[in-house]
């Protein structure tokens, strides 16, 4: 039998308070058709079915691919010592650490590690992350409205799509006004958001490198924002920052990113780690929580949470964002991931991961019919096709041979049914574009 705490009296004097009839009435929202048919399970397995279950399920996969997928999440080499020492139990077990002295170790790794990512962004103030580059995004966007008191989001179309419908989802009951600006041939047009900034503007968000894997230089929109007394908001992809010009250097107030490409593997959704910088005007608007080094009396090395704007530490009416998990395990792991590979390492990595998606442009476009949809922008490890089909039919042709072609931009991008986004990284092999463009080649005869 089920522990309920509530006697009857107590469900009967709830819904009095609330004005439902009836405990059912609270789920009248969700149509018949998705509400649960019967509770009535069946039995349970032993361990050993169960186990063989999953291995079956698990073979349905297809897991020798060669993909050339991102769309903002990518398949990079992660060095084996990042799982050895992230998997030892006092990392993966600890939680969020409400008592300083009793989380010394756990502080100073979120310590590092708001240092390491501060330095790609070339912004000051790192937060202990929250939960994806989407929400980061979100956040971001909160941070300035709650900053200037305005309304309006002027949002570049060429962000992540993705990340776009999270941030209208997040604020869809939240009166704010998002205007999207149109991207031209898979570029940001920046014209047209600096137009489009004015007094009910909250924050201008723009992607470096933006959706389709191209370059900008955003120094000239973000001081006419500064001027207008826009926030600017940008998000960006960490493994190359260590070859682009900064966030910082180009005058953003906030920086988010996805983490993943810093140690954590591709997987079903998560978890993945939301990567959140701002410079010192907006610090006391950042989400979650951040850590300190200072002294004790003795003067030894001490770290403590000096901004904690959750409502388990303030009135809630002033709260940020409640972000509770220990997001700080994979926080661990992209220090662990920046600390192995080093500046000089994660520098090669991204140089690598240029010059393949470079090398795989020039063959693609040497088939007919193939041409870059930005033409002569400029791109880092990802970029955009445009093909003689539609990109479905070619995806569906080379993945039952074994060749993940790359992310079809018509799902998100109307006119764009036959544009294929393709991404390289370091495990991406000269040998293997070459299959792929010899694949495409025979496809599209």
């Amino acid at each position: 039998m089920p522990y309920v705490p509530h006697t009857p009296e107590d469900i009967r004097r709830m819904l009095g308070v609330i004005g439902a009839p009836s405990v059912a009435s609270l789920f009248d929202e969700i149509p018949a058709s998705l509400r649960p048919k019967s509770f009535d399970l069946p039995a349970g397995k032993s361990e050993m079915d169960v186990l063989a279950h999953l291995e079956g399920l698990a073979k349905k996969n297809a897991i020798d691919n060669v993909s050339f997928l991102g769309a903002g999440f990518y398949d990079h080499h992660i060095p084996a010592a990042v799982d050895a020492l992230s998997m030892r139990s006092e990392f993966y077990t600890a939680y969020t650490p409400y008592q300083p002295e009793a989380s010394q170790g756990t502080l100073q790794a979120i310590f590092e590690y708001q240092t390491a990512v501060t330095r790609l962004t070339g912004l000051a103030f790192a937060n202990a992350s929250v939960y994806d580059g989407g929400s980061a995004l979100f956040e971001g966007a909160m941070m300035a409205v709650r900053h200037t008191g305005r309304r309006k989001l002027v949002v570049c179309e060429a962000v992540s799509p993705i990340y776009r419908v999270m941030l209208g989802s997040y604020t869809s009951n939240l009166h704010l006004e998002l205007v999207t600006i149109p991207h031209k041939d898979g570029m940001c047009d920046l014209a047209a958001l600096t137009a489009a900034l004015d007094s009910d503007t909250a924050a201008v968000v723009v992607q470096n490198p933006n959706f389709f894997g191209t370059l900008s230089d955003f120094t000239a929109l973000f001081a006419a924002a500064r001027a207008a007394g826009v926030v600017s908001v940008m998000s960006v992809y960490p493994v190359l920052q260590s070859v682009l010009k900064s966030p910082g250097e180009m005058g953003a107030d906030v920086a988010v990113a996805e983490g993943q490409s810093l140690g954590l593997p591709l997987s079903f959704g998560g978890p993945y780690l939301g990567i959140m910088t701002c410079n010192k005007e907006l610090v006391r608007q950042m989400p979650g929580r951040m850590v300190g080094r200072t002294v004790d009396t003795e003067g030894r090395t001490g770290y403590v949470l000096t901004l904690q704007a959750r409502e388990q530490h303030i009135r809630r009416q002033k709260a940020t964002s409640n972000i509770c998990s220990n997001q700080a395990l994979c926080a661990l792991r992209a220090l662990m991931h920046l600390c192995l590979l080093g500046q000089e390492g994660l520098t090669r990595t991204a140089e690598t991961c240029i010059e393949r998606a470079h090398y795989a442009a020039e063959r693609l476009t040497a088939i007919p019919g193939v041409k870059l949809l930005g033409g002569d922008a400029p791109f880092g490890n990802e970029f955009a096709v445009s093909l003689p089909v539609n990109a479905y039919q070619v995806i569906d042709k080379l993945t039952a041979r074994g060749v993940v072609p790359g992310f079809p931009l018509g799902r998100y991008y109307d006119g764009l049914e036959n544009a294929l986004l393709v991404a390289c990284t370091e495990k991406t092999s000269t040998e293997s574009i070459g299959i792929f463009a010899e694949m495409l080649r025979g496809a599209l005869k």
